[in-house]
């Protein structure tokens, strides 16, 4: 997988914060668990085999702060694995304490999983993992006294309250990165419209007046460049007037899987889910716009009855795309050479659309053929 010309890739995400913060939260968690157990190290029954356990928990931390660096491995396999450590931490402090022990092995160490199914999964991911913990640790308990409620209470509240953070944290990122988009459309738009006014503008209506004058062909020429200064004009206009979230613009909320399933041909076969996909309507006429791009492609450098593929999944709050050919791949340096040349199809087409979304378009290619791998956030949909 490469990022096509260098194409700079989004940055981090309020997950990918959160869990480097999570990351060094586990870290003190089992500091603590090993200094805890050591300090009443003589209420072990099983002193060697607690030693190994908690040499394990340590072995799982690390195993967990790697998979969780990449976005890509916190699945839901790998967070309910990490939520089936700390249970089985919790199951064996009976087992290697006694049944009238205290404090359990693994102590505050299973707030890690607690806390990283919250992040994840937010309010919901939060209760479940707490409940789930509070149940078992007054499950391997003899007594419920004073001590244990404190404990299941910050449980139960510690997970849903952490999960609405994290949830309120994505929904402010997507708000600010919706209006840091907007503003910059909005300043490159008024650079764009001065940039014209000052220059294309002024040569057509100078065209347009020298045409006359010369008559026959030229007051041909002059006439066309009249309408196309005049359409100009009224693009410009248009394109002032437009509000990406009011009635002048796309808002409201599409199906993305039915607008690509429109894209299908005798050579060009879709696939999506079978529940409808919702997105913000220009977020739907972006995307649509940028498989069009990667299908006109196909047809141009790979041949007009080329087969293409184009598979649509809905994976949580991520949306990907992904086109694929059996061409003969794109040679290296080729897309460099492109933008060399002003061709700025792959640059703006497709990665300029999907960056404008806040996602990210990935390209592997060789011998195989070509394929696009497209992953734009889903977001809050609007209407909905």
């Amino acid at each position: 997988m490469i990022d096509p010309l260098g194409w700079r890739r989004p940055a981090p995400t309020v997950e990918d914060r959160l869990f480097r913060a999570l990351a060094v939260l586990r870290v003190v968690f089992w500091v603590n668990a090993v200094a805890i157990n050591l300090w009443n190290a003589e209420n072990f029954q099983r002193p060697l085999t607690g030693v190994v356990v908690v040499a394990l928990l340590g072995a799982w931390t690390a195993y967990v702060l790697h998979a969780c660096a990449d976005a890509a491995r916190r699945t839901p396999l790998l967070l309910g694995l990490d939520l089936a450590v700390a249970v089985a931490a919790l199951v064996s402090s009976p087992v290697l304490k006694g049944e009238g022990f205290q404090a359990t092995v693994p102590g505050f160490w299973v707030a890690g999983a607690l806390l990283a199914c919250a992040v994840q999964y937010g309010v919901r991911g939060g209760l479940l993992a707490g409940a789930v913990l509070a149940s078992v640790d007054l499950l391997v308990r003899e007594e419920i006294g004073q001590a244990n409620y404190g404990n299941v209470f910050l449980l139960l509240i510690g997970g849903p309250v952490v999960g609405y953070m994290a949830s309120s944290l994505r929904r402010m990122a997507a708000e600010r990165d919706r209006a840091q988009r907007a503003a910059a459309a909005e300043a490159e738009r008024v650079r764009l419209g001065r940039a014209v006014h000052d220059g294309v503008l002024q040569v057509l209506a100078l065209v347009q007046r020298r045409g006359a004058e010369l008559g026959g062909e030229g007051a041909d020429l002059g006439r066309l460049a009249g309408e196309q200064e005049a359409a100009l004009r009224r693009l410009i206009l248009a394109q002032d007037a437009v509000d990406p979230e009011g009635p002048g613009g796309t808002a409201g909320s599409a199906d993305l899987a039915a607008a690509l399933a429109a894209l299908g041909s005798a050579r060009v076969t879709v696939a999506t889910p079978g529940t409808p996909v919702e997105l913000a309507a220009h977020a739907v006429a972006e995307l649509v716009a940028v498989v069009r791009a990667c299908l006109d492609n196909v047809r141009v450098h790979v041949g007009p009855e080329a087969p293409a593929w184009v598979l649509l999944e809905a994976v949580g709050d991520k949306i990907e795309i992904s086109v694929r050919d059996e061409g003969p791949g794109i040679p290296q340096g080729r897309l460099d050479e492109a933008v060399a040349q002003g061709r700025l199809g792959v640059s703006q087409s497709i990665c300029g659309r999907v960056a404008d979304l806040g996602g990210s378009a990935g390209l592997s290619t060789g011998g195989f053929g070509t394929e696009w791998e497209i992953v734009v956030p889903r977001g809050p949909r609007v209407g909905a």
